[in-house]
């Protein structure tokens, strides 16, 4: 692995609410001194594959690290990122995600919208691969502020209450996660 710590956040956004969240996250992730990767799924029409690059099977080996977003879809996440996962048995059996830091995010339109729910199932496939999930500790202050996104399952945005845009509450939360992430990454790699 090289001396760079890189963090992939892995993500896939239909109308860019989940592609805020990733900004979000990788500001969190650069004031570490760590490297972002927004990375997403093959998918035409997105807005993640307008900007972002489609994730390679190398990028898996060489992260310390991942963080993955996608939006709800009835309480999982989008069906593109679990056939991702269902394609990397070969690095599962290598261990090439055991013991590296990993959390998740999403985004909904309406605040009972299945959020915690996908958070949850998307931390299952990470925990298959040995990585260590982390969430949002109750120390945070937005999280005991926001009235509209954020879980202590990882970070969220929700539409009908914050509208179009990450509300700030929402936005400090995604950057405090990939800053989480990323310090754990970095004390794993000394």
């Amino acid at each position: 692995m090289s001396s760079v710590v890189r963090i992939i956040i892995l993500y896939y956004s239909r109308n860019g609410a989940t592609q805020q969240l990733a900004d979000a996250i990788a500001n969190g992730v650069s004031k570490t001194g760590a490297e972002p990767l927004l990375r997403t799924v093959a998918c035409e029409g997105d807005a993640a594959c307008q900007r972002d690059l489609v994730i390679d099977a190398d990028d898996l080996a060489d992260c310390a690290g991942l963080i993955m977003g996608s939006p709800t879809r009835f309480g999982h996440m989008y069906s593109g990122l679990q056939k991702f996962w269902e394609q990397t048995s070969r690095d599962w059996l290598k261990g090439a995600l055991v013991d590296k830091p990993a959390a998740v995010f999403t985004s909904s339109s309406s605040m009972h919208g299945g959020q915690e729910s996908t958070l949850l199932a998307m931390g299952v496939p990470l925990l298959h691969h040995g990585m260590v999930l982390m969430g949002i500790p109750y120390t945070a202050p937005e999280l005991q502020q926001t009235d509209a996104g954020g879980s202590p399952y990882g970070a969220s945005h929700v539409e009908h209450a914050a509208g179009a845009n990450l509300n700030h509450y929402e936005s400090k939360l995604a950057e405090q996660l990939g800053e989480r992430v990323a310090r754990a990454a970095l004390k794993l790699q000394a």
